[in-house]
């Protein structure tokens, strides 16, 4: 191998696998769970956008389940 090798005539190109890697969502989150987030992020000095996304891949590798149940009770 070359000691040194001239890397000034080499072209960038961009990562295919880039846009793979993460996709671009539009959500609509309430104010006081962005808030929790961003208060960690301050806490960690990672990006609150960041923590959403590993609690989320952190529900998907436990298959963590909502439970969204409802009171049907009209008594109370």
């Amino acid at each position: 191998m070359k000691k040194e090798y001239d890397l000034s005539k080499l072209k960038s190109r961009k990562n295919p696998y880039a846009s793979k890697l993460k996709k671009s969502v539009t959500m609509r989150l309430s104010e006081d769970i962005i808030g929790y987030f961003k208060d960690m992020s301050v806490e960690s000095g990672v990006p609150y956008q960041s923590l959403i996304n590993l609690y989320l891949r952190d529900c998907v590798l436990h298959h963590r389940k909502v439970d969204i149940s409802w009171n049907d009770n009209k008594d109370a």
